[in-house]
């Protein structure tokens, strides 16, 4: 029987899940909610910045190297609010990659929660080495 924070774990990740089927990427679509004491205060999905067009992939379908991801979206949309994402936890579909990971740990999220593992893994390790909790939930 499951406890009651993976019971949490997974409705949020279920809701992430919905939130990245926003994005218009079609490589990869990616979602992230930012979460603090039972309340979603941010989410976010990737895609381009807000006024350029929604097309994520280039002629060769790569993505272009602008597009933004969806935690890195999340915690940007929570920085022009009165909230503070200070011992937050961000649910994520896939786990974040290193460059998003250094935006995490300095905004003061303690716990990432994913359902799937991107292929480089050293953005979890400098997390787990930075002291935030990191949870592969299986939904």
């Amino acid at each position: 029987m499951e406890d009651k924070q993976t019971k949490y774990d997974k409705a949020y990740l279920k809701m992430a899940l919905e939130w990245g089927e926003l994005s218009y990427c079609k490589r990869r679509k990616v979602g992230a909610l930012i979460v603090k004491d039972k309340m979603i205060i941010s989410d976010g999905y990737n895609g381009t910045p807000t006024g350029f067009e929604n097309i994520c992939e280039d002629d060769e379908g790569y993505t272009k190297w602008y597009v933004l991801h969806a935690e890195a979206n999340a915690i940007a949309k929570v920085s022009s609010s009165t909230q503070s994402t200070n011992g937050a936890t961000l649910y994520i579909t896939l786990s974040p990659c290193k460059e998003c990971c250094k935006l995490i740990f300095q905004s003061g999220i303690k716990r990432v929660v994913y359902n799937r593992e991107y292929k480089d893994t050293s953005g979890l390790e400098f997390l787990k080495k930075a002291g935030v909790e990191t949870c592969f939930v299986s939904i």
